[in-house]
C-alpha cells in the first residue's frame, strides 16, 4: 500500500499545485494571467486533474479526493482499512500543493489587497449563501464525480 499512498500524495499535490496555481495566476494582482477569465481556470483545472491522475495512476488508483476513496470503499473497490490512510495521504498532498502555490505566488499575494481574491486561490465559496441549496449543489457535484469514476 505504500506505493499507492505515495501516488495519492504526489497526485493530490500536483492537482492542487496546478489547479490552485491557475486560479492564483488569474485572480492575484500583478500576474501576467490576471483577469484571463473562467475559461482559463476551468481548462487549467481540467488539465490539472488529468496530469494528477496520470502521475498518481502510475503508483495506485489515483483517487485524489476523500469522497472518491470513500465511494470506492462502499463499492467494494477499496478495503475499508485503507480509507483513512488514503485520506491522510490526500490531505498531505493537498497541503504540500498549497504551500507550493503560496511560495510560487508569494509576491503576488503581497501585492493583492482583495482578501476575497487571496481566499479564492485556496478555496471556493458560494456567490449566494444558502445552506440547503449549497449542500444540495455539493451533493450533486460529488455524486456526478463518483458516478463518472464508477462508470
Amino acid at each position: 500500500m505504500t506505493n499507492e499512498l505515495i501516488g495519492e500524495v504526489l497526485g493530490t499535490a500536483l492537482l492542487v499545485l496546478l489547479g490552485n496555481g491557475v486560479v492564483a495566476g488569474v485572480v492575484l494582482d500583478k500576474s501576467k494571467a490576471k483577469d484571463a477569465g473562467w475559461i482559463v481556470i476551468t481548462i487549467g483545472w481540467g488539465l490539472a486533474v488529468a496530469m494528477a491522475a496520470f502521475v498518481s495512476g502510475l503508483l495506485g488508483p489515483a483517487h485524489l479526493n476523500p469522497a472518491v476513496s470513500i465511494a470506492m470503499a462502499f463499492a467494494g473497490n477499496l478495503p475499508w482499512g485503507s480509507v483513512v490512510p488514503y485520506i491522510l495521504a490526500q490531505f498531505i498532498g493537498a497541503f504540500i500543493g498549497s504551500i507550493l502555490v503560496f511560495l510560487m505566488y508569494k509576491d503576488h499575494y503581497d501585492a493583492t489587497e482583495d482578501t476575497g481574491a487571496v481566499l479564492a486561490t485556496f478555496s471556493t465559496g458560494p456567490a449566494i449563501r444558502n445552506l440547503v441549496s449549497n449542500t444540495i449543489s455539493e451533493a450533486i457535484g460529488t455524486f456526478v464525480l463518483v458516478l463518472g469514476l464508477l462508470a
